[in-house]
């Protein structure tokens, strides 16, 4: 059913000027999406409240409400079309009362983890692109169908808000900057091992693929409603700089049933390293930050290795955000192993040296749609210098694309063996010390079958070609002796 709803919605706002890809349908969904599911939390949050004898009070006035303004209802609880705003009167009061109202929640709330704050982050940002407003009445009354009523019901919203950011992706506008293949992320989980009442940490969370799957991960684990509680309360953490990324981020966390995400709208790197105190820290990161991208040198001034390179940048935040003895797991392009500008060789030294570095998995080309880059993960724990590396080199046997996306079953092989690094076909070891200390060249090499063989020096090649060539005159001579 709630299906139907979203392609419905999608044939609506694709006679919308204003929205014209995956990314605008997903955008214009979200604050609608996020308005349906506050009414519902309301809804709920009044009955517990009557229950206990409790008054409650609305977080909205009651004239912005989803059932006054979007979908008003009759005394028999069918939707009044003789009340409900449409037409230009619709647009104009989202556009200037509806949004403008949401927005000052930010000024008002108590702290940045509250619901309020939540929505005048959102609603300070994102911009109703929907000129038309019978086309606008009719996508709010899809949307009114939707329920968040049984888990059941917020399963089957999840995986279609997954699948609307998965199609975002793969429409090749900035794609990996909103969708980590899940069977990718599920892996990297699997290999870090978070727990309950560890802090779990994603400073480019994007669309929160990676704090949704380790609740996933984690919930499946929780036993009591206190581990729940701490679940909910506790455990994810997220900041995403660009406003439509975060948006969904907190709408994809919600779905998936953390009630109130601890996700910032916030520059990350605009944090001074050396600002950073232990209770900032995290026990686990799990990240896939942008790559690319170019920081300005105000920016560059917050680090030791300095670098327009916001991947890099990002490195070294993780690694000053990883308590001793913390896990991490972090997507970077594979031309961070081996290039050789002083950035590069720096980074390479200081993970070596600060982290134990201990499984480097190489992802084939196609692995992110619309990336364009092949790229590997890093998985390393803090606090003990790398002693040897443990190399894994992902082949599923086909080529990966949007027709044949990366699956579960292709990581399977991967996780099995990183428990015990053993070795295989697929897999090899290499000693630290057998790492160039001036150039910390860290490349995914396998090893040949078999002795390799020594390289010989020039002298060694030239004497050899000389003692050829004094053969083959002796054998000339001797030939022309029978001649």
């Amino acid at each position: 059913m709630f299906e139907q709803v979203f392609r419905n919605i999608d044939d609506v706002l694709w006679k919308e000027a204003g929205c014209t890809t995956e990314l605008d349908y997903t955008e214009q969904c979200s604050w609608l999406l996020f308005l349906k599911y506050l009414d519902a939390l309301e809804a709920d949050k009044k009955v517990e409240a009557e229950i206990e004898g409790r008054k409650y009070t609305h977080i909205l006035d009651k004239r912005y409400r989803w059932g006054t303004w979007a979908a008003p209802k009759d005394k028999a609880g069918k939707f009044d079309h003789n009340t409900a705003r449409s037409g230009d009167d619709l647009v104009e009061f989202v556009n200037d009362d509806l949004f403008p109202y949401l927005r000052g929640f930010k000024q008002k709330a108590s702290g940045p983890d509250t619901i309020q704050y939540k929505i005048g982050e959102i609603f300070g940002e994102i911009k109703n692109r929907i000129t038309s407003g019978y086309n606008l009445r009719e996508i709010v009354e899809q949307m009114d169908g939707l329920r968040f009523g049984s888990q059941a019901e917020k399963h089957e919203l999840s995986d279609l808000y997954e699948t609307r950011i998965r199609k975002m992706g793969n429409a090749g506008r900035n794609g990996g900057e909103y969708y980590t293949p899940r069977p990718l992320i599920r892996a990297m989980i699997k290999v870090t091992d978070p727990r309950i009442g560890e802090r779990i940490y994603d400073g480019a969370c994007g669309s929160a693929g990676f704090l949704c799957e380790a609740f996933a991960y984690l919930n499946a684990k929780a036993k009591t409603t206190k581990d729940k509680k701490i679940l909910q309360e506790r455990s994810f953490y997220g900041r995403e700089k660009k406003s439509l990324a975060y948006v969904i981020g907190i709408m994809n966390m919600i779905l998936h049933g953390i009630a109130a995400p601890h996700l910032l709208h916030t520059n990350t790197l605009a944090e001074n390293l050396a600002d950073v105190q232990a209770k900032d820290q995290f026990d686990v990161i799990l990240a896939n930050p942008p790559f690319g991208g170019k920081e300005r040198a105000e920016i560059q001034q917050n680090f030791d290795i300095r670098t327009g390179e916001t991947a890099y940048l990002f490195l070294q935040h993780f690694i000053r955000m990883l308590k001793p003895g913390g896990r991490a797991a972090v997507v970077i392009k594979n031309t961070f192993l081996s290039n050789t500008d002083k950035a590069s060789i720096a980074l390479r030294k200081l993970l070596l040296d600060s982290c134990n570095l201990h499984t480097v998995l190489d992802c084939p080309g196609g692995t992110f749609q619309g990336a364009g880059v092949k790229t590997v993960v890093l998985f390393f724990e803090k606090g003990s210098k790398t002693r040897s590396i443990w190399y894994y080199q992902l082949d599923p046997g086909r080529n990966l694309g949007k027709t044949n996306p990366l699956n579960d079953a292709d990581m399977a092989d991967f996780v099995e063996l990183q428990r015990t690094f053993a070795e295989s076909p697929k897999s090899w070891r290499v000693d630290a010390a057998a790492i160039d200390p001036e150039t910390y060249d860290l490349s995914v090499c396998a090893p040949d079958d078999g002795e390799v063989e020594k390289m010989r020096s020039p002298r060694e090649i030239l004497d050899e070609i000389t003692t050829l060539d004094a053969e083959s005159a002796k054998s000339l001579e001797t030939i022309r002796g029978l001649l």
